[in-house]
């Protein structure tokens, strides 16, 4: 009787081991909205290339990202923004060390239903669209109509983005928020299939998810500055005023499969990858 309780301790021992060496090889990748197409093809091109490991991405936003990584319910979260200071702290108390790479740039497009006329915006006119302050499409060359603004909800780089950089003018001091009105949705592409379905619609997120069934606006950064669309080249040479970095975080310097997947992404294959996703290379 003893002798089969060692057997059957023994081979849960070395199927415990198994599963171990196992989970080694398997990474979990969350956060961005915005970037979580572009991290599944990531992951699968590497899992092509390394039928071994197993990477899984799952969207959910910034912030959800950031809070998985904290809570070590995933090995990298990803980010169109970057970390606050209270997340650092609140890291540091559980133990992590946040590491930030810069893998990719993204222009953040603006976005209206094809029907509609506007095709040109500046970044004020912009504000005082998603403030509430101008209500109406004829207010700024369009037909009279009341304006439908569809935002991601709060816990979205993408809108912190949006908010810290067109709502509030990068000013630090400044208070505004998105008009009450406002349409919170939870995904970039609840966004796209919003305005595509409705004329008096505007919204906004990374370029990756333009469609013939929307409009991208062309944006000036002031009333004397060029109107630009949001492209690769654009935000390349600087010219589009809506532009960021994407991030990959992960809990101190990378190791084993985290590390192999995080330089995949840096990659020239990674890179390509990058490109053909309508995101802007880090590295070329």
């Amino acid at each position: 009787m003893l002798k089969k309780i060692g057997v059957i301790l023994l081979i849960v021992s070395f199927s415990n081991i198994a599963f171990a060496a196992g989970a080694n090889k398997s990474i979990q990748v969350k956060g961005s909205d915005t970037m979580v197409n572009l991290g599944q093809a990531w992951a699968e091109k590497y899992m092509e290339k390394n039928p071994g490991d197993f990477i899984a991405v799952t969207g959910g936003g910034s912030g959800t990202g950031f809070s998985s990584l904290i809570s070590g319910t995933c090995d990298i979260a990803m980010s169109s923004r970057d970390i606050k200071e209270k997340e650092i702290a609140l890291a540091k108390k559980k133990g992590i060390d946040p590491a930030e790479i810069k893998v990719a740039l993204d222009g953040l497009a603006v976005v209206v239903n094809p029907k509609n006329p506007v095709d040109k915006l500046t970044t004020g006119q912009l504000a005082d669209i998603f403030t509430g302050r101008v209500a109406n499409w004829k207010e700024v060359g369009g037909k009279d109509e009341k304006i439908v603004i569809l935002s991601r909800e709060v816990n979205s780089g993408t809108h912190v983005y949006f908010k810290e950089h067109v709502l509030r003018k990068n000013d630090p001091n400044s208070k505004e928020e998105f008009a009450p009105s406002a349409l919170m949705l939870s995904s970039s592409q609840a966004i796209a299939d919003e305005v595509a379905g409705n004329s008096a619609g505007i919204g906004y997120y990374g370029m990756g998810y333009i469609s013939k069934k929307q409009k991208p606006v062309h944006i000036a950064g002031g009333q004397d500055t060029e109107f630009v669309a949001p492209s690769i080249e654009s935000v390349i040479n600087g010219k589009y005023p809506i532009s960021r970095p994407l991030f990959l975080y992960t809990n101190g310097s990378p190791q084993g499969v985290t590390k192999k997947f995080v330089d995949f992404t840096l990659s020239k294959e990674g890179q390509d990858i990058v490109l053909a996703t309508d995101f802007v290379p880090v590295s070329r």
